[in-house]
């Protein structure tokens, strides 16, 4: 086995074959809960033996926003660099 592709996926989320990866990816594009997280990718929706584990991956970091928020950034600071749909 080549040892540079060994550890390339470590599955989260069997159900769907959503690997740990793919979640931290999410999280670094702004899902910063479980349920972000499913939405983006469905993870979590079927079972749900998996939730754990993404709240797991969510709490150490993965997340810039909750990264801001833990050094005390208000939410409201955060909502504002939220991109909002445009008003007709």
């Amino acid at each position: 086995m080549d040892p540079d592709r060994e550890v390339t996926r470590v599955y989260v989320c069997n159900c769907f074959g959503i690997t740990e990866a793919q979640v931290k990816r999410h999280a670094e594009d702004g899902a910063c809960t479980p349920r972000q997280i499913a939405s983006a990718c469905k993870a979590g929706t079927d079972c749900g033996s998996c939730v754990r584990r993404i709240q797991a991956l969510l709490g150490r970091g993965a997340c810039p926003r909750r990264e801001l928020l833990d050094q005390g950034e208000p939410a409201a600071a955060l909502a504002a660099e939220a991109e909002l749909p445009e008003a007709a």
